[in-house]
């Protein structure tokens, strides 16, 4: 049974999407844990995840735009695998319109920019960097995104008029990992999140609303669906060496979610 979807430029996309933090060895857990995850996740594991999502009724990945995924999505494909992919910046912003043009190529339907970028510019205050990449996403034909691990930034783009057609929103201030200062999950990141996405009319895709792992799922799903605006999507990356069926059940924490929501109304 196919889930709720919301509209990405032209496309259709579920409200539950499959990120590849776990596919390409992100866990945002420990050192072992990457080590497992990659161990883990071979070419055949990806394909047959992702087909489990399309049986869950999930329509779109969120996946790097690197050879590993450019591999992988010609095999999943040329073995009839039907999901979307929304492509995330894979390099940093001196390569970005290669990266981008790959990703064209490749088959995306949509692409945003890395959250360590945004990060970077907010740091700066300065969005000039932003604004050129989006035009760029847009000269190349695909609806144009950005991620970013601080709720301000996030503000900031969307006051300042650029142009982005969707926004990816971090649930935790997470982006120290990426400044080189550890992994920070702080409890009280959700609900300022929350603030930033309904803040913005536009849609978004909600990431880390598990925080990696940290909260437990059934209660994440609830937490984020009641929260979040009926136009917006949550990003899961799933790790089915912890469990086989986790596509399945996440789909289903999903629609008890929104069932429950709207039971509150």
């Amino acid at each position: 049974m196919n889930l709720p979807t919301v509209s990405i430029g032209p496309y259709e996309v579920t409200r539950l999407t499959i990120g590849g933090n776990p596919f390409s060895g992100f866990s945002h857990q420990s050192p072992e844990r990457d080590a497992e995850m990659l161990d883990y996740y071979t070419t055949e594991r990806i394909k047959e995840t992702l087909f489990q999502c399309e049986a869950a009724g999930i329509n779109t990945c969120c996946l790097r735009t690197d050879a590993h995924i450019w591999r992988m999505l010609r095999e999943y494909r040329n073995d009839g695998g039907m999901l979307q992919w929304i492509a995330q910046m894979g390099v940093g912003a001196d390569d970005y319109k290669a990266n981008v043009n790959a990703a064209v190529g490749n088959g995306a339907i949509a692409y945003y920019i890395h959250g360590a970028v945004t990060d970077d510019c907010f740091a700066e205050g300065n969005y000039d960097l932003i604004a050129e990449m989006i035009d760029y996403i847009h000269e190349q034909g695909l609806p144009a995104g950005l991620a970013g691990h601080v709720p301000e930034a996030h503000v900031q783009v969307y006051e300042a008029g650029i142009p982005a057609d969707f926004h990816v929103v971090c649930f935790y201030n997470c982006g120290s990992l990426h400044a080189g200062q550890g992994e920070r999950f702080e409890p009280g990141d959700p609900a300022k999140a929350v603030e930033a996405i309904r803040a913005i009319e536009k849609p978004v895709i909600a990431y880390k609303i598990l925080g990696a792992g940290r909260v437990e799922a059934r209660e994440a799903f609830q937490y984020a669906l009641h929260n979040i605006k009926p136009t917006d999507i949550v990003n899961v990356g799933m790790f089915t060496g912890d469990n086989p069926n986790m596509a399945a059940e996440n789909a289903g924490y999903l629609r008890e979610a929104l069932a429950l929501d709207r039971m509150s109304d």
